[in-house]
């Protein structure tokens, strides 16, 4: 009996420690998107597009959705809570603000260990202290911090692996963005585009920090290639020095990746959207400022810009480009889909960067009447841009014009999901614009480089956000959910015929994918400005989210922010399941009998 128990008490030892050692690899990144048991990238599969194929919960089921538990991040640092969960192992790996990660039991909530990073005095986080999450790779969960470096942990016991620099905080640089795993090579951008930082995007080890390449993503400087010794080697300019950009400008050009990128195995390229160029004041960097407000589609294994799309050439009202390029099958073609802050839904062919589709998905456009799908270039409409400074009888102000949207975008940071049972994108919109004029402005490092002054307006009254399911052929909205404040968090769907999102309301909600009909929702008790996730454990499918109100639209949102100043900041984590047959719970929330009986819009045409 002894001899026996001790058998069992040896097996299970070497099963915890088997578990343990399971490392995260590069084919089970690469089959994120199909596998169930876990979530091991930003965007539910390296392709972005949040479709999980569980259906345990389904229209049928989802009423009965009950909170299984909540974390608190604590402290006093409860606010601007973006943060996607990652499922590994049993494990929950979520981000705070502040550079915080905690890694948790995925069914109880217990928290397994907790990392705060030191941050110095004199950060310049451009919209908030959030942080988006982070990658799994091997044994390691990787993140970047608000001073501009990333950090390698030990998944099993929080331990620092490795710590490297990307680059001076002081000089306006910080991260945000979980970063991407491809084929070994931990990819990630820069934040900074209002401090005339130099946009790229660098590879690195996964494993060690060490620097594979970097590829700028300002037209004029030279990328590079470092060997296993560190040693650099120049591998070209990016574009042309001086053709798109007049004078010395390009040298702190802005262009940021701060979002992160996708990858697509069937491509065989990542994907990464950048930022605005800098200053704001447009009419001093005539040109088309490339590569900013852009995507640019990137050989992974050298850097090299295979190709790039200008979403908003010479931007002038921040509309960056730095969305997310969600690839999938359309008319026989892999293509990617883009919805942009500049108000455009675009598709182009994701071998060639060729536009194939391009049309508004807000109501109100006032930059420009369209997009030429034979040129790609989108029809300015030349009154509606910010005046010149020198213009003026003093010079110290352009003429001011409404401009729609605002820059916050018609989407920002929130990213959208795909379902390919539907066909249709799944859209967190806002509509709002701004009064927007350009100034005169010099580079000051580490000062704020825009060269113009805003406010944001909301366009109606009753609502701001609006949830838009949107076909990517005709450009369609098939429905849509309004909300009264502005949509800031991001979107999941599932073969369940579901789609999740949240409000900052503090609603968790979730509708019917095809009818548009909510049939369910939970108040979490602060502003959801993150997007859910869903997997299996157990035989049981699990939801969750992050809450916490706060980003970019308190601090920059103008009359809006008035408008929403009444919503209470947070941080926990929410995790929810169907309650086993027969079990009771002592949850006293159920789903709100209005929201079942919530019809979405039908809308026949954009």
């Amino acid at each position: 009996m002894r001899l026996q128990l001790l058998s069992v008490l040896v097996s299970t030892a070497f099963a915890t420690m088997a578990a343990q050692a399971a490392g995260v690899t590069d084919a089970m990144i690469r089959n994120d998107a199909q596998t169930t048991g876990d979530v091991l990238s930003w965007g539910i599969g390296t392709q972005g597009q949040r479709y999980s194929p569980l259906k345990q919960l389904n229209t049928s089921t989802v009423s009965k959705l009950t909170p299984v538990w909540a974390f608190s991040f604590g402290g006093e640092k409860q606010r601007g809570q973006e943060s996607q969960p990652l499922i590994h192992n049993g494990k929950m790996f979520v981000t705070g603000s502040y550079s915080r990660i905690y890694a948790l039991d995925a069914t109880t909530g217990k928290k397994l260990w907790k990392y705060e990073h030191r941050l110095p005095e004199g950060i310049m986080p451009c919209c908030d202290v959030i942080n988006r999450g982070a990658a799994l790779y091997d044994n390691l969960v990787i993140f970047g911090t608000l001073d501009a470096q990333l950090v390698a942990l030990d998944q099993n016991t929080g331990d620092v692996v490795w710590k490297e620099k990307v680059d001076d905080y002081a000089a306006g640089y910080s991260m945000s963005a979980a970063p991407l795993i491809v084929d070994g090579l931990l990819l990630t951008g820069v934040s900074g585009g209002e401090f005339g930082v130099l946009g790229r995007v660098e590879a690195r080890n996964a494993k060690t920090g060490a620097l594979v390449w970097s590829r700028p993503t300002v037209e004029g400087h030279m990328g590079y290639t470092y060997d296993a010794d560190g040693n650099k080697k120049e591998a070209g300019i990016s574009g042309t020095t001086n053709k798109t950009w007049p004078g010395d400008l390009w040298k702190t050009g802005g262009s940021a990746t701060w979002l992160g990128g996708t990858y697509d195995p069937k491509t065989g390229l990542a994907y990464f959207g950048t930022g605005n160029p800098a200053p704001w004041n447009s009419h001093l960097r005539k040109g088309d400022n490339l590569y900013s407000s852009s995507t640019v589609a990137l050989d992974v294994k050298t850097g090299q810009i295979k190709w790039h799309y200008q979403n908003t050439p010479n931007d002038g009202w921040d509309y960056d480009g730095v969305n997310e390029f969600v690839t999938f099958d359309m008319n026989g073609r892999r293509v990617g889909a883009k919805a942009d802050r500049n108000g455009f839904f675009y598709v182009n062919d994701a071998k060639t960067g060729e536009l194939l589709n391009a049309f508004p998905f807000v109501k109100k456009i006032t930059w420009a009447s369209g997009v030429d799908l034979k040129t790609g270039r989108p029809n300015f409409v030349p009154e509606n841009r910010p005046g010149d400074p020198t213009a003026g009888a003093d010079g110290k102000k352009g003429s001011s014009v409404f401009a729609a949207p605002g820059f916050l975008g018609g989407k920002n940071q929130q990213p959208m999901a795909y379902s390919p049972d539907t066909g249709l994108f799944y859209v967190p919109a806002n509509e709002w614009g701004m009064e927007i004029w350009n100034e005169p402005v010099t580079y000051k490092k580490g000062a704020a480089y825009l060269g113009a002054g805003f406010t944001i307006k909301a366009l109606n009254e009753d609502y701001i956000g609006s949830l838009r399911a949107i076909d990517p052929k005709t450009g369609k909205i098939a429905w849509e959910i309004k909300n009264n404040a502005p949509l800031w968090g991001g979107v999941l769907t599932t073969a369940g015929n579901l789609v999740f999102w949240g409000t900052p309301e503090g609603y968790l909600k979730a509708a019917d994918a095809k009818t548009g009909k909510v049939v369910w929702q939970f108040q979490t008790g602060s502003g959801v400005v993150a997007p859910p996730v869903t997997w299996e454990q157990g035989g049981e499918q699990y939801v969750s989210v992050v809450s916490g109100w706060g980003g970019a639209v308190p601090l920059w949102g103008g009359d809006v922010a008035s408008r929403v100043n009444y919503l209470e900041q947070g941080g926990m984590v929410w995790v929810f399941k169907l309650p086993k047959a027969g079990s009771t719970t002592t949850a006293t929330v159920k789903p709100a009998k209005t929201a079942a009986a919530q019809p979405a819009v039908k809308v026949a045409a954009n």
